[in-house]
């Protein structure tokens, strides 16, 4: 009797230091999850956040922070998913719209991104000058005017970004023609990325694409800089070919671009997506994204 007796205390004691150890709080297994994902254990995190969740259901921090672990982990319908449930628990949190917004533009749904990017202007109107995603969104969704227009405000609050006036010129091509689109090129002098400014030159119709490549490649960079350097030649190449007309070279170079594109990236996204949308059964090689 004596011997049951202490091994059911023993028991008692052993239920209890595990509760004990069981974190409840919302607060403590967010941090737990942040750790748990920080180093690698990524399903532990959302387990974690699946189960703070649970406690504060009417609560958007557990359902954003679950979606910004998925998202990062490009579980990005399941992403959506969550910021779905954020949005309908506060629709007057326009980080929510926005991240939204950038997460359907990454599974190629352009018609949900714009409405998102819209609603997310909506609720901050001052943040609608430095919305280039939006206007990436505009020129897939075919809405070149409008584009053009969100590139030129874009304009005011970046006045040194090759790609801006790039995309730009992507617009007024599509909906004027190539010679109206370079005589409207936004003059740009202060972009230092390599390739940026032989890109810029490129449109302007002053280089050729392999000097393009060549100064992508310059001055023996380390591989990840390198890396980086052809993802920008090859993506801005093969939008430039597009417009062009010629199809071949656009599509050699966008796939490469894929290819290249770094994962958590958004111009990267923007490669992939182009790749999904005007060539759907074309794939980056197996080394894509790491």
């Amino acid at each position: 009797m004596q011997l049951i007796f202490a091994l059911t205390a023993l028991s008692l004691l052993t239920v209890r230091a595990l509760v004990a150890a069981e974190p409840v709080n919302f607060q403590e297994l967010q941090n737990q999850a942040r750790t748990a994902y920080t180093s690698g254990k990524r399903d532990e995190a959302l387990r974690l956040l699946t189960q703070a969740i649970a406690i504060e259901p009417k609560s958007t921090r557990g359902y954003l922070a679950r979606a910004g672990f998925r998202e990062a982990n490009r579980e990005l319908t399941e992403a959506i998913a969550d910021y779905d449930e954020a949005i309908k628990l506060d629709p007057r949190l326009g980080a929510t719209w926005q991240s939204r917004g950038s997460t359907h533009f990454k599974l190629g749904h352009i018609k949900e991104s714009l409405a998102d990017f819209d609603k997310f202007i909506e609720l901050a109107p001052p943040q609608a000058p430095h919305h280039w995603q939006r206007g990436i969104a505009l020129y897939y969704a075919g809405k070149f005017a409008e584009g053009r227009k969100q590139f030129e405000l874009h304009q005011t609050v970046n006045p040194n970004d090759v790609e801006n006036a790039v995309w730009h010129f992507l617009c007024v091509a599509r909906a004027d023609g190539v010679d109206k689109a370079r005589a409207a090129l936004i003059p740009i002098k202060g972009d230092s990325r390599v390739p940026m400014m032989e890109v810029h030159a490129l449109f302007a119709g002053k280089l050729k694409p392999d000097d393009v490549l060549k100064a992508a490649s310059a001055g023996d960079p380390p591989p990840a800089v390198l890396n980086r350097q052809l993802f920008y030649a090859h993506l801005y190449l093969g939008l430039y070919f597009e417009v062009s007309g010629n199809d071949a070279q656009a599509r050699e170079h966008i796939t490469k671009a894929a290819t290249l594109a770094p994962a958590a990236d958004y111009m990267g996204d923007v490669a992939r997506v182009h790749l999904q949308l005007r060539w759907p059964k074309d794939k980056p090689s197996s080394k894509a994204n790491k």
